[in-house]
């Protein structure tokens, strides 16, 4: 990540407060941090889309600060959150870390795909509202590395994915808003087609179901869901 990307992620945190969990990743309308609601149909959809259950154990790539991940490990055994970003990982540990079942980690999504040797004890895997933000060739290691070293991992959750095929509807309500869909580090990152996304997921061995949120969802109508499972069809 880079540039806007780099920003958002690292340097926008820290002029937040500590607490101020939703405004730390941008899950604002306005400037201001989305409702309990949203967070509820957030919740909502991804516990749908995996499937979760108890005896699952989740992986969650680009956890931000844990305080999405949090709920979902509440509804299992438990599981482990990487990001890239020391501040929004040192809220994570502050506020939602309880070792040994909820763990939170500095480093990267790509790294950790390639060096861990926890590779057996995950079920599902996660990564809400950051995908986008990987360049194209990193995106692909990512599926593939999930796909190889994750064998255990049956349900893999891409969550609020910026839809090119509504790019032309965004810019014409933000004039100013000038972005490149293909830039991993602008504001909003790479945006994709439904068809795509499949492409890309295909090619690492994923099949990909698309989602869409309720229409009171503050991101419905520019955004999707991925629900990847193993084998292509």
């Amino acid at each position: 990540m880079s540039n806007v990307g780099d920003y958002i992620h690292k340097e926008h945190p820290k002029t937040c407060a500590p607490d101020d969990f939703w405004s730390q990743v941008k899950r604002t309308v306005n400037g201001k941090p989305v409702g309990e609601d949203q967070i509820a149909l957030i919740v909502g959809a991804v516990l749908d889309g995996l499937k979760i259950e108890q005896g699952d154990t989740l992986l969650d790539l680009c956890c931000g600060n844990g305080a999405l991940s949090d709920r979902i490990f509440s509804r299992c055994q438990g599981g482990l959150g990487v990001d890239f970003s020391e501040p929004l990982i040192a809220v994570a540990q502050k506020y939602f870390q309880a070792p040994p079942a909820r763990v939170y980690r500095l480093q990267d999504a790509e790294s950790f795909l390639q060096t861990t040797d926890d590779t057996a004890r995950f079920t599902k895997a996660l990564c809400y509202g950051a995908f986008q933000y990987l360049p194209q060739a990193m995106a692909e290691n990512v599926l593939g590395l999930l796909y190889k070293r994750m064998p255990q991992v049956s349900r893999f959750f891409v969550g609020n994915l910026p839809d090119k095929a509504k790019m032309g509807d965004f810019l014409k309500k933000r004039p100013d808003a000038a972005m490149d869909e293909n830039d991993a580090g602008s504001a909003i990152g790479i945006w994709r087609t439904e068809e795509e996304f499949s492409a890309l997921a295909r090619g690492c061995g994923w099949s990909a179901e698309f989602r869409r949120m309720p229409k009171q969802f503050y991101a419905a109508e520019y955004r999707y869901d991925a629900v990847l499972t193993r084998g292509v069809r």
